[in-house]
């Protein structure tokens, strides 16, 4: 009687890479590695992932989704993005990831003609949600203003992760990303 499929075996896989890839980064995510830590072997990971690109970026998808789901219960946009800010802190390896590789696995020529398709925008969807539900509607639907706040968001969470302002000013440079974010929110209401 031939085996049955674990359906649980794609979620142990990726459960498997995203420790690794916590814990040491590019060069700890191998398919080996990745096989011994979930429990399986390397012709199971293979079957289920083709290539290690694949692992990244279903990896990539589930911490989309976790950034979101922080996000989502926050009662206003200044709550959300410190929440952004939260989640990147409290996971450097998994947020550097999200962005130092997002264009390679999914907007890259090689990608693309390797027929990936990109996934959703769920941070940003959250993110112009709580805008519009702060703000309302407006003719651009506050596209600069969303773009400002993701480009500072990511700023100072990049600037946080790389120690580029010193862990002695982190508290300084959290208040001063908390100002921002609500002076930015104040002036586009009062534009609108």
């Amino acid at each position: 009687m031939p085996r049955r499929p674990d359906p649980d075996l794609e979620k142990q896989i990726l459960n498997a890479a995203q420790k690794l890839w916590k814990k040491g980064g590019e060069k700890a995510l191998t398919m080996r590695a990745v096989a011994t830590a979930a429990g399986t072997n390397t012709p199971s990971v293979y079957r289920r992932f083709r290539h290690r690109e694949d692992i990244l970026r279903a990896i990539m998808q589930r911490i989309r989704l976790e950034i979101a789901a922080a996000m989502e219960d926050a009662c206003s946009p200044e709550e959300a993005c410190e929440r952004y800010l939260d989640y990147a802190l409290s996971n450097a390896r998994e947020y550097d990831l999200f962005y130092q590789q997002e264009y390679e696995l999914f907007y890259s020529p090689r990608s693309i003609r390797a027929g990936v398709k990109p996934t959703g925008r769920p941070v940003k969807d959250v993110m112009k949600r709580k805008v519009r539900e702060k703000l309302g509607e407006s003719p651009d639907d506050h596209g600069p203003l969303l773009m400002a706040l993701w480009m500072v968001c990511h700023g100072v969470s990049m600037l946080l992760i790389a120690k580029t302002i010193l862990p002695k000013n982190t508290a300084a440079a959290r208040g001063v990303f908390t100002d921002l974010v609500a002076r930015m929110l104040r002036e586009e209401g009062r534009g609108l």
